[in-house]
């Protein structure tokens, strides 16, 4: 074979310094090969813009992705919504979040009704719904596509299954659009994925966006290979009329699929998903997370590198050299230390990799940070303050604001729904009033130190009963109907009374007590049991001990009893009126009077205690009292006969008495500003009596 057909060798050579510098000459020409490239996915080129002068184009997401089509993010909206909806079923953190903002925002909702029967009704047509489990997925389903469309199936209710769900009979006819007694029983929530909008629809329109949805392959292959008409029955009958008709969709009726949406434009068909926003860095986190599993294949690799022979001494191995020497290391592959002995032919050279160095979790904190603040997530709440940055008080207040009123928004959103569900509902049974939506708190501050400032500002009427009920998260017609019907039934007997530092539950004692500390009833008038008289001596005794030890002092003798009643002592004026002693004097005997004239006023008006008299039938007590006392002469001695007879009496008593009352109790009242009570209407008529009679001696 000719040199020249021989190839030529990829390589100069030079052999000494003569040499050297023909080598060196041969290899200037390669200057002009030497180049950088940079990848580009687009056509873009900025070469001998000038003669000799180039540009370096810009190196864009476009060229990132170009060669990268399975990471880049989504461009149209149903792509995007696909692309979250892959992001919850496959990201633990975005299924996490998402649920819990679902279970967190219909947490504790409920239906409630001024009417027990219709509450029960409306309670009983909830669980039928399953209305806590449907509220869950319309959060859930909002928070994760921004797009959440109901579909309702409707049912007729009879008469016999109202009065199971109801126990009452609460319904009163009305002229209403709706179909009477057809109410919604199951809601189905469609997948955006396999629903479009028929025709072009915006907000501008005053209709209804009308859904259709995409009948899948697998339902098209079930029906045509279905064997019987029974089978077929077991499809859905839109499905069935669809696919009878040759149609590849179903179209809905506009009134029975609703559509909520997260946060939509007017100019837009169909809503972003929240996660929207933050696809790049979900990406960026499941790349992470590949780059850890091809790192882990490599982290425990070690190369060990045995040379038999020496090139710069021209010295080459034989096979058995090679071959003793593998079967030493072969026979050692157990690990631990091995102990070779060879000539100086024999090198030895590890190389073991760093790649766990990349094995941490710092690369992941920016991402995961940039994560949970497009979910509105404070770092204080993800254990992440303070790693690559994001945990200021300013960015936690806003993180947290932005979550609080995102889980508001789609609460607003689910109330909404449920509002226009629960009014069809009452204008289909008749119903006199929709039931009432409500909610558990959500509260993420210092909830018990919240509550107790707003009852005190409501103790100090700076807000009002309502107010507090509102933030409290109850529903104020729904409370009031409540208090009223527990104070009937207290009234009633059915209910116990209130006892806490704020309501006395034994009132009816507390009368008794005051009114025995008053003179006002007696002892026997509270009670049945009778005091244990005192053990005293016999008779037999005291007259034994009187003959022997007569009292050396003089008087009564000791422990001995009254004989018949004592003599009323007599109060007699001394030389000069004294209107102290005249008032004591009336005081007195209007006790006794009162003694005598309570005990029959209160069974002439069939009554227990003066507590349970009227105020007006107690001034009526204290003015007959009153002309009693006026009948009698200061001093005399009264006893109840002489009460009796005074009451029998039927003369009028003097006009000097009414005239001085009358002056007293306005003097009262203008000096006190306000009305006397009992006690003090009492002790005016004793006042008067002594003023009356003090002038006259």
């Amino acid at each position: 074979m000719s040199d020249e057909k021989k190839d030529k060798s990829p390589y100069i050579f030079w052999t000494d310094a003569s040499n050297q510098q023909s080598a060196m000459d041969k290899a200037a020409g390669n200057i002009e090969s030497y180049d950088g490239f940079c990848a580009q996915a687009s056509s873009r080129q900025y070469l001998d813009i000038e003669p000799n002068i180039s540009v370096r184009p810009e190196y864009r997401k476009d060229d990132y992705y170009g060669f990268r089509p399975s990471e880049d993010t989504a461009r149209g909206t149903k792509h995007i919504i696909a692309q979250s909806m892959r992001a919850y079923d496959t990201v633990g953190i975005i299924k996490n979040i998402i649920d819990l903002m679902g279970d967190f925002g219909s947490q504790g909702i409920t239906l409630y009704h001024p009417n027990a029967k219709v509450e029960k009704f409306y309670r009983s047509w909830w669980h039928k719904v399953q209305g806590s489990e449907r509220s869950e997925r319309f959060l859930n389903l909002l928070y994760r596509t921004g797009n959440t469309v109901i579909h309702k199936r409707y049912g007729n209710i009879a008469r016999k299954t109202q009065n199971d769900m109801s126990k009452g009979s609460d319904v009163k006819v009305k002229p209403v659009k709706t179909k009477y007694r057809e109410i919604p029983l199951k809601y189905d929530f469609l997948n955006p994925m396999v629903l479009d909008i028929d025709n072009v629809y915006t907000n501008f329109s005053n209709a209804k966006p009308q859904f259709k949805m995409k009948i899948s392959s697998a339902i098209k292959k079930a029906h045509r290979d279905a064997q019987t008409n029974n089978t077929k029955l077991n499809l859905p009958k839109q499905i069935q009329k669809a696919l009878d008709n040759g149609k590849d969709f179903i179209l809905f009726e506009r009134d029975s699929v609703d559509a909520f949406y997260y946060k939509k434009d007017d100019w837009q068909a169909w809503a972003n998903p929240m996660t929207s926003a933050i696809l790049d860095d979900i990406v960026m986190l499941e790349k992470m997370k590949l780059a850890d599993m091809s790192a882990l294949d490599g982290a425990i690799s070690n190369v060990r590198l045995w040379t038999l022979g020496d090139l710069e001494h021209k010295i080459l191995p034989n096979k058995a050299a090679i071959d003793k020497l593998r079967n030493i290391l072969a026979s050692n592959v157990g690990g631990g230390t091995m102990d070779l002995v060879w000539g100086p032919e024999l090198k030895y050279q590890e190389s073991s990799t760093q790649i766990y160095k990349f094995l941490g979790t710092e690369k992941y904190n920016p991402v995961l940070n940039s994560i949970y603040a497009g979910l509105g997530i404070p770092p204080t709440l993800t254990g992440l303050a303070g790693q690559g940055g994001g945990g200021g008080f300013t960015n936690n207040f806003v993180s947290l604001k932005t979550l609080i009123e995102r889980l508001e928004y789609g609460r607003d959103l689910l109330k909404q729904f449920w509002t226009a569900e629960i009014k069809y509902v009452q204008n289909a049974m008749g119903f006199n009033f929709p039931a009432e939506i409500h909610f558990d708190n959500m509260i993420l501050s210092d909830e018990a130190a919240e509550k107790n400032l707003l009852m005190q500002l409501a103790d100090r009427d700076v807000i009002s009963t309502e107010t507090l009920r509102e933030r409290f998260g109850e529903i104020n017609n729904i409370e009031n109907v409540r208090i009223k019907n527990e104070n009937k039934q207290r009234e009633n007997n059915m209910m116990p009374l209130k006892a806490d530092p704020y309501h006395n539950g034994d009132i009816e004692n507390e009368y008794k007590k005051i009114a025995l500390q008053r003179g006002e009833i007696g002892i026997e008038d509270v009670t049945d049991v009778k005091a244990n008289p005192v053990v005293l001596p016999s008779d037999k005794s005291q007259t034994e001990d009187k003959n022997k030890n007569p009292n050396p002092d003089g008087g009564r003798p000791k422990f001995s009893k009254d004989q018949g009643p004592r003599k009323q002592k007599r109060v007699l004026p001394k030389s000069s009126p004294n209107l102290a002693s005249l008032t004591i004097w009336a005081t007195q005997t209007q006790d006794r009077i009162s003694k005598v004239v309570n005990s029959s006023v209160l069974k002439a008006c069939e009554k227990k205690t003066l507590r349970q008299l009227s105020k007006a039938q107690l001034e009526d007590l204290e003015k007959l009292k009153f002309n009693i006392l006026c009948k009698i002469d200061p001093y005399a001695d009264v006893d109840d006969e002489v009460i009796i007879a005074k009451i029998s009496d039927k003369a009028n008593i003097s006009e000097d008495f009414i005239t001085l009352q009358d002056q007293n109790y306005d003097e009262f009242v203008l000096h006190n500003k306000r009305e006397p009570n009992i006690e003090e209407i009492r002790q005016m008529y004793n006042l008067s009596y002594s003023l009356v009679f003090f002038d006259k001696i």
